[in-house]
């Protein structure tokens, strides 16, 4: 008997998605559980494990696109094979005569690979290209404009560094950077709603919840699940939430759910050595923080120059929505409550 591998249903508005990749051959032995092929649509990317232990038949290659349902392989049923027991016997190693070493090969000429061998050429996948209509299209449809500010990180960096021994040990994870940036914009939101606002046709729709998008990159492309309901959680919560995320990214087995309902997005560009940036909105939210890179600077304080530990914050927002006067405030609250973050942090404790 076979069983058929069919493209499994991953949200109710994705009919049809691409195999971008087959982590099995044709002819392959698997174990139900095991990952079979991953696939890509315009919102997430999904992984398709084997329902069935057998052999792999596969019907259709990878960058095909395919509908949900669609029957692309079969699994027939078959004993396991033995494991193979393969004798590694290290070859000897040739013996050279040191009275007679061998010439150098003589010069070739270098001969000019043919053109199609300089390049590659490969389709966008979906999610790649819901990216990029996207970023271009809160370009064209929103006022985007961009302020930027600096946080002395010292304070956070003192505080995580005193209660991080207790912190992991009483929770089982590491205390980080994010979760009080997250509960900084949650803190600024509420000091400047409007930016917890957003245009829908002729209606400004206010929000009064705080589920903010963090921004993961993966190797398919950029996504940012959402952290419900963040000014009600404690930074542990936050944290094991945040892992939680990104290991389901890591996996590919983020769901559509994930991804939907956030009012605001943080950016963090300085995990990969950004030091400055203009983030772009994520629609149809009306402002969008980018964290940079930690970076020692002389700085001014109290009439003395010193080293601090600095990161510059950007805010984009939508001027439709957004006032300049709202979008500055907005940024030095986020700015005070990281550079004071004791008050973040035991305001947050239950």
């Amino acid at each position: 008997m076979s069983a058929e591998i069919k493209v499994p249903a991953v949200g109710e508005s994705i009919s049809s998605g691409i195999i971008s990749l087959w982590h099995r051959q044709d002819g392959d032995y698997v174990r139900a559980g095991d990952l079979l092929f991953t696939l890509d649509t315009d919102k997430v990317s999904t992984e398709v494990a084997a329902q069935a232990a057998g052999v792999v038949r596969i019907k259709s290659p990878a960058d095909t696109e395919v509908k949900i349902g669609e029957v692309v392989g079969l699994i027939e049923e078959a004993p396991e094979p033995a494991a193979a027991l393969v004798a590694l016997v290290p070859a000897a190693a040739p013996v050279v005569s040191p009275a007679a070493p061998p010439a150098p090969a003589p010069a070739t000429p270098v001969e000019l690979e043919p053109q199609e061998r300089r390049v590659t050429r490969k389709k966008l996948s979906p999610l790649r290209k819901k990216i990029s209509t996207q970023l271009v299209a809160a370009q064209r449809n929103a006022a985007i404009l961009t302020t930027f500010n600096e946080c002395d990180m010292a304070a956070v960096m003192k505080l995580r560094a005193d209660v991080q021994e207790t912190f992991q040990a009483k929770h089982g994870i590491k205390l980080g950077f994010m979760s009080f940036f997250i509960k900084a914009v949650v803190d600024a939101l509420k000091s400047e709603p409007q930016i917890n606002s957003r245009l829908d046709g002729d209606e400004l729709v206010q929000n009064h919840f705080y589920d903010i998008g963090v921004a993961v990159g993966t190797e398919r492309g950029l996504i940012v699940p959402v952290i419900r309901d963040a000014d009600r959680k404690t930074f542990a919560e936050l944290e094991n939430d945040l892992a939680y995320y990104a290991k389901r990214a890591r996996e590919g087995a983020i769901t559509i759910e994930d991804l939907q309902g956030g009012v605001f997005t943080i950016s963090n560009g300085g995990v990969y050595g950004s030091l400055l940036s203009t983030p772009i909105l994520n629609p149809p939210q009306s402002g969008i923080l980018g964290m940079h890179k930690i970076q020692e600077r002389p700085v001014a304080v109290e009439g003395r120059v010193v080293i601090r530990p600095m990161m510059y914050l950007a805010l984009s927002y939508d001027h439709r929505v957004v006032d300049g006067r709202e979008a500055v405030t907005f940024l030095v609250r986020v700015k005070e409550a990281v550079e004071n973050p004791l008050r973040l942090f035991l305001g947050s404790q239950k």
